[in-house]
Order: structure tokens, then C-alpha cells, then sequence
């Protein structure tokens, strides 16, 4: 297994490219009609999997913490 720092390392860069993915599938709509707006998802695969790490990188960086203490 990893140590912590990489570890923390990599859930780093899977929050941030999440939060890029996330900053991306918004879309603001200039339109001042009253037509209904569908938001048709770009990266909600991609970005499935990069919350199921973080998920998962978290819950093991929690237990290594409870582990030092």
C-alpha cells in the first residue's frame, strides 16, 4: 500500500480534476425565453468514478488517521 502522503497526494488530484469536470458541466444559459433548459450531462461517467475514488481514497486516509492515534 501507498504511504499517506501519496495517498493524499492522489485524492488531491482527484478532487481537483473532479471539481474541473464538475466547473465544466455547467453550463449558464443566456437564453431570456421561457423554453424548459435540459442539461444533458458531458462527464457524469468520468465523474462517477472520480467521486467513488475520493470516496474511497478518503475513507482510507480516515482510517489511517484513527490508526495513528
Amino acid at each position: 500500500m501507498s504511504n499517506k502522503l501519496e495517498i493524499l497526494e492522489e485524492f488531491k488530484q482527484a478532487e481537483l480534476k473532479l471539481n474541473q469536470l464538475k466547473s465544466s458541466e455547467t453550463t449558464t444559459t443566456s437564453n431570456p425565453s421561457d423554453d424548459t433548459v435540459v442539461i444533458q450531462p458531458k462527464f457524469g461517467e468520468e465523474m462517477k468514478v472520480l467521486n467513488d475514488k475520493c470516496a474511497h481514497l478518503s475513507m482510507v486516509i480516515e482510517a489511517m488517521n484513527a490508526s495513528e492515534d
